[in-house]
């Protein structure tokens, strides 16, 4: 029998539309320093699934073992008191053949696991979840939490923008600028109808906005009060921010849309430069130059698609 690791452990699962596959690897770059394509990721860092648009759950992982019986003996741990609980077998449709098991298989494991577990189940309203993964050739068993999808209730928007980012987008651009809230400030600078806001604030990252145009603003604070959201939201430009943040999230897609000068977009990364230690700089169009003569470094990249239309996400310290 293996006994539990003292090391915290979690396996997250992963999905994502083919024209996002490159922001879900970055995205998991920015949490965990590595990538996945496998649709299942481990790691010792703890990230609750809410907060990426593409991860659907995570298990702590409290036993592990190369059969079955290693967890069987080892659940038999497990106190839950009064409390129910509820086994999830966790399907994987990316896994490599010898780690594949069929629905009926996987049924089975999970009322065997259950018999050892002392409790009462509940297969519909649970006190505990736990999960299981069959993956490389072991088992991994713990506490399960699957993704609520929080993103999903928040694309609907009082004021909204054809050209505007998606929820999905702008939750892991937030994500690649801020991985771990606690303690750090951000800001949108160029906030526009405020997706990024929503986004960010709804992950209780502590962001502020700004934008020139004062119709959009007021667009902002109408979509951050539908949400029950509340932050700093001013109009006015860039060049005025005077605070410094060690985030910066830079939307420039306007660029495609608009008459807006090279001139601008240098003058825009400058100030980026100066107010940010990290930016996010999202665009629909090449800007490498000016981000190197603005004196960031370009530390990771993705694009992005939505039909033709083509965003680049740049990671500039």
């Amino acid at each position: 029998m293996e006994t539990r690791n003292d090391v915290p452990l979690y396996l997250y699962t992963y999905g994502s539309r083919l024209e996002e596959t490159e922001l879900c690897y970055l995205e998991m770059r920015s949490f965990f320093d590595k990538q996945t394509d496998s649709g299942l990721l481990m790691s010792e860092i703890a990230v609750h699934p809410d907060r990426s648009p593409f991860m659907r759950e995570r298990i702590e992982v409290l036993y592990q073992g190369e059969q079955l019986a290693d967890i069987l003996e080892q659940v038999k741990q497990i106190e839950l008191r009064d409390e129910t609980f509820k086994v999830i077998f966790v399907k994987m449709s990316d896994l490599s053949p010898e780690d594949k098991i069929d629905f009926d298989q996987m049924r089975l494991v999970e009322r065997e696991i259950g018999i050892y577990i002392e409790g009462e189940a509940d297969m519909r309203n649970p006190d505990r979840v736990f999960g299981l993964v069959y993956w490389g050739g072991r088992y991994y068993f713990g506490h399960y939490i699957k993704s609520k999808a929080v993103w999903l209730t928040q694309i609907q928007k009082p004021r909204s923008y054809s050209i505007a980012l998606s929820t999905r987008v702008a939750r892991a651009a937030a994500n690649i600028a801020v991985p771990f809230p606690s303690g750090k400030t951000a800001i949108d600078p160029c906030c526009g109808i405020g997706t990024v806001l929503v986004e960010a604030l709804s992950m209780g990252i502590d962001i502020v906005g700004r934008d020139i145009n004062h119709f959009v603003v007021q667009g902002t604070r109408e979509n951050l009060a539908h949400f029950g959201l509340e932050t700093s939201v001013i109009c006015g430009d860039i060049a005025d921010v005077t605070d410094h943040y060690d985030a910066a999230i830079l939307d420039m897609p306007y660029n495609h849309f608009s008459t807006t000068t090279p001139e601008k977009q240098h003058e825009l990364l400058i100030h980026a430069r100066r107010i940010a230690n990290r930016v996010i700089v999202v665009t629909a169009e090449t800007v490498d130059a000016f981000i190197t003569e603005a004196g960031f470094t370009i530390v990771d990249r993705c694009t992005t698609r939505k039909g033709s239309f083509v965003r680049q996400i740049l990671v500039c310290v």
